[in-house]
């Protein structure tokens, strides 16, 4: 995975060190209740050690997992995906062919701009590795991370039922040349 930088952020592999950071994380119910058909929160450590080890073992040339880390301070704060989406369907999921963009940052970093920078760096990386479009899928509720995808330039696509068995809000983003 690539290793990508902003005027503040460095984008970043997971490290086993790590997992305190992705605990909290993800022990919160005001970051987990958009997430996941049925939202729960992190119930102990070794989740995190999970989390961490199956996004270090993920392989892909324009895809990935990345820490969201301060250039100033090395703080962690957050982190962002580019992954394949499951479509919806009979389990297990089976890949629909979209590539979708996704963030989770701690509440204590909320409203800093943070998951707008990397997402928009994650999305150039993205197009620029060859990707023709990437999709971000949101619970309706889920206005702050709308937000992030309009400020980012996607464009909303309505409400869908394609991905994960929900009812979604779509944004899409295309390369550069392809109308949206």
């Amino acid at each position: 995975m690539k290793t990508l930088t902003t005027d503040r952020l460095l984008l970043r592999g997971w490290e086993p060190t790590d997992a305190e950071f992705v605990y909290d994380l993800y022990s919160r119910w005001e970051v987990q209740r958009f997430i996941g058909l049925v939202p729960r929160v992190m119930e102990d450590r070794s989740a995190a050690d999970r989390l961490i080890e199956k996004c270090r073992s993920f392989d892909h040339p324009v895809q990935g997992f990345w820490a969201v880390q301060r250039a100033s301070d090395s703080q962690v704060v957050g982190t962002i995906l580019l992954k394949g989406i499951p479509a919806s369907g009979e389990a297990p999921l089976q890949p629909s062919g979209d590539t979708e963009i996704g963030w989770h940052f701690h509440p204590d970093y909320w409203g800093k701009g943070y998951a707008t920078e990397a997402a928009s760096a994650v999305l150039a990386h993205g197009f620029g590795e060859g990707l023709d479009r990437v999709i971000a899928v949101t619970s309706v509720e889920n206005t702050a991370s709308q937000s992030v995808c309009r400020r980012i330039g996607m464009k909303h696509q309505g409400a869908t039922n394609d991905y994960y068995n929900a009812t979604c809000e779509l944004y899409l983003a295309e390369a550069a040349g392809r109308l949206a």
